[in-house]
């Protein structure tokens, strides 16, 4: 496949079984990792503040790919129903499905993977790393529901970085249950001012800043063949 020299990257339709999804996959030259994004409820690959995570990721060399984890019929009815937005199996299956793909590609196949989630997104990006621990690296949740991938907690092997807000009560309590459920080596950073949404100024900065340094730490070559995109 090749790839889109266009900064804003390459959109891609990516088949996993029961839908095609639609992605917008950035590669910047000499990537040495690549994360998927997996957004919340309600959300799709349009969302600011994952756009935002995104891109300080790519400015320090990361690959991303954001995706809709709904097609668009999907959401159509998701956005009356609800249907779909809390459906965790079928959102970690596509998960699984899309890090599949992405490890068949010869262009970027040889990048270690890591998974970003926010929000329910985050029980699908465990659920793909419980799934997936030879491909998936790293994991990062913000803002994230990892008590609803509870049954898979303990299978996750991939290193795994859980950021909340610090007025983001229930969520934080989840967290500290979560964290507590799992095998692999955890942190919960808690970022001083910030609601579930990271809405409040340098709040998303300060999390990004945390993903950023979390992905660069663990998606590095490990003796496995894998090498950074020249």
């Amino acid at each position: 496949m090749g790839l889109d020299p266009d900064p804003l990257g390459q959109a891609v339709s990516i088949p996993t079984g029961d839908a095609v999804l639609q992605g917008d996959l950035v590669v910047p030259p000499s990537s040495t990792g690549l994360v998927l994004f997996a957004h919340g409820s309600g959300s799709s690959r349009f969302s600011e503040r994952n756009r935002a995570v995104a891109a300080v990721l790519q400015h320090s060399g990361l690959a991303t790919l954001l995706m809709d984890l709904l097609t668009p019929q999907e959401e159509s009815v998701d956005r009356y129903t609800r249907q779909y937005r809390f459906d965790i199996e079928l959102l970690g299956r596509r998960v699984v499905a899309v890090a599949d793909w992405v490890t068949a590609l010869p262009s970027i196949g040889v990048l270690p993977i890591g998974c970003f989630g926010a929000s329910t997104g985050a029980a699908a990006a465990l659920i793909a790393a419980a799934e997936r621990p030879a491909a998936v690296r790293a994991v990062v949740s913000r803002g994230g529901r990892p008590d609803l991938a509870a049954r898979v907690l303990h299978l996750v092997e991939a290193p795994t970085l859980l950021i909340v807000g610090e007025l983001d009560d229930e969520v934080l309590l989840l967290n500290e249950q979560a964290k507590r459920s799992m095998r692999a080596p955890v942190v919960l950073e808690i970022v001083p001012g910030a609601t579930h949404l990271f809405e409040e100024p340098g709040t998303l900065s300060t999390a990004a800043a945390l993903a950023r340094d979390w992905c660069l730490r663990h998606l590095v070559p490990r003796g496995t063949g894998r090498r950074a995109l020249s």
